[in-house]
């Protein structure tokens, strides 16, 4: 696993339980009026790992300016962002080729099945509570949850294979 672990060059979430524990709050308001909520330490993981030169991507059946937002700010290119995805596997594809990357060089977190396909083509990530078939076609099953930590783990276990997560404290705040 740990030479896997050191070739991979990008990481791409799914938004709804993964970065969020998969509730929903609906409001009034369409799209805009779905309230999620995103772990900080999952959210600062994702753009220290853009910030050590990794590729990041998001690609979600979930669609809002809210959720375009937090991306953007979490350090995800726009270019990178596919939001109100229908079928993930070919956008993961046209991810790759954008970026031209190898799958085998790509880190994918999702937990259910419209993640399957892409789980099983590059070293798939999934929270320890995605549905069986996700955490089944994963490479690594996180110990955390989804918007528990389970993507500060995994970019951590990544980065850290990549001797690159490391701070100098002192710094951190002129990079952030």
């Amino acid at each position: 696993m740990l030479e896997r672990l050191k070739k991979i060059r990008a990481i791409v979430f799914d938004i709804d339980g993964v970065l969020t524990d998969g509730s929903i709050i609906v409001m009034p308001g369409g799209a805009e009026g779905l309230i999620r909520t995103v772990d900080a330490k999952d959210a600062f993981a994702i753009r220290y790992a853009a910030l050590q030169g990794l590729v990041t991507g998001i690609i979600s059946g979930g669609k809002s300016e809210s959720l375009e937002y937090r991306c953007l700010h979490m350090g995800i290119q726009p270019e990178n962002i596919y939001l109100g995805a229908r079928g993930k596997f070919p956008l993961f594809k046209e991810f790759c080729e954008k970026n031209r990357l190898d799958p085998s060089e790509v880190a994918y977190f999702g937990d259910d099945i419209p993640d399957i396909l892409v789980l099983r083509a590059c070293f798939g990530i999934a929270p320890g509570d995605a549905v069986e078939e996700a955490r089944n076609a994963a490479s690594y099953v996180t110990s955390r949850n989804g918007g528990r930590g389970a993507v500060r783990e995994g970019v951590e276990l990544i980065l850290k294979a990549q001797g690159k997560w490391a701070f100098d404290e002192n710094k951190f705040d002129q990079i952030y």
